[in-house]
């Protein structure tokens, strides 16, 4: 009997130990994921999923890396300084795919066209312009990278005006062309949202037409031009391809809470620096996930990435499939 009780005892003894080393165990860390954000609209998933615990569901630890510009994004995915981008311009995507094939696949797209209004041309508020051909005799300025400047001029030069004849155009970073049209130093440009609803909420500016690329570039102006997106490194996705699926898993979830929820402007705020009295008047960015796109989407892309390639901002032909990853 005496055995049987110290036998007992022991086990209790035993598994006492083992609840405690159990509870004394650290939780298994988060894998880290360091994300390049340029902040405009199109980062909005990222913030949803990072503030809602989308990423943390999947425990995933973002570090959030702010960048200013596409080039910066690119040099950034290249060197392995960031693993992943919230909203990487698609023609600086293809230019160094073009480059360095297999550098970085998008795994969302940012569709904007007319009626998902993203990228802009803008005037100031008093100005006499009704009609891009207006444009005629203007100083303009234009969203950084080399993919905002063709683009930009590809789509004046669509209505007859010549670059450097008819309007004179210069690149400005998003965070000062606000001040750079109430100086009047500029009577208007091309721009990105939430920057331009910003300019004409306060009266500074005035839009003259959106979605322009489609209109005048892709020549439909319901046909989606995915001009940006998330996307990874084709590094990162080789070396954590579970990871890289769990981050795209969370970030499907923010997408679809942008789709659908309008409380997510409220990150435009915290996040990017939206006034509260414009919020509710910006348009909320379109997104598609890579793996739901039509046969019809994926030639659209296509016609847009052989657009950059005409305008020599992409270095040669790619084919937009070898960028697309289908989670």
């Amino acid at each position: 009997m005496l055995s049987r009780r110290l036998a007992v005892m022991s086990l209790a003894a035993v598994l006492a130990g083992g609840v405690c080393l159990s509870a004394a165990r650290p939780a298994l860390a988060a894998d880290k994921v360091k994300v390049g954000v340029f902040p405009v609209g199109a980062a909005l998933p990222y913030f949803v999923a990072l503030k809602r615990g989308y990423f943390a569901a999947e425990g995933i630890e973002p570090e959030t890396v702010t960048l200013g510009t596409p080039a910066l994004i690119v040099q950034s995915l290249v060197t392995g300084a960031v693993d992943a981008t919230s909203n990487l311009v698609t023609l600086e995507g293809a230019n160094i795919n073009a480059r360095r094939p297999g550098t970085l696949k998008y795994f969302a797209l940012l569709g904007q066209n007319r009626d998902d209004i993203f990228e802009q041309f803008v005037v100031r508020a008093d100005s006499p312009v009704k009609t891009l051909a207006d444009l005629k005799g203007t100083r303009l300025f234009t969203s950084p990278g080399p993919a905002n400047i063709g683009l930009s001029k590809a789509i004046l030069a669509k209505v007859g005006l010549k670059d450097g004849v008819d309007y004179q155009m210069q690149e400005q970073p998003l965070a000062v062309q606000t001040g750079a049209l109430k100086s009047g130093s500029f009577d208007g440009g091309y721009t990105l949202e939430p920057v331009a609803s910003i300019m004409v909420k306060s009266g500074i500016a005035r839009r003259v037409e959106g979605g322009v690329i489609s209109t005048y570039l892709l020549e439909n102006p319901k046909a989606h031009a995915y001009a940006a997106g998330a996307a990874f490194s084709d590094a990162f996705m080789k070396a954590k391809p579970d990871v890289a699926a769990r981050f795209a898993k969370a970030w499907f979830r923010a997408m679809d809470d942008v789709a659908r929820d309008p409380s997510v402007r409220a990150y435009l705020v915290t996040d990017m620096n939206v006034a509260q009295d414009v919020v509710e008047e910006l348009p909320l960015p379109h997104f598609e996930r890579v793996k739901d796109l039509t046969p019809e989407q994926i030639a659209n892309f296509q016609k847009f990435i052989d657009i950059g390639v005409a305008l020599k901002v992409v270095a040669s032909a790619v084919d937009v499939k070898t960028m697309l990853a289908p989670y």
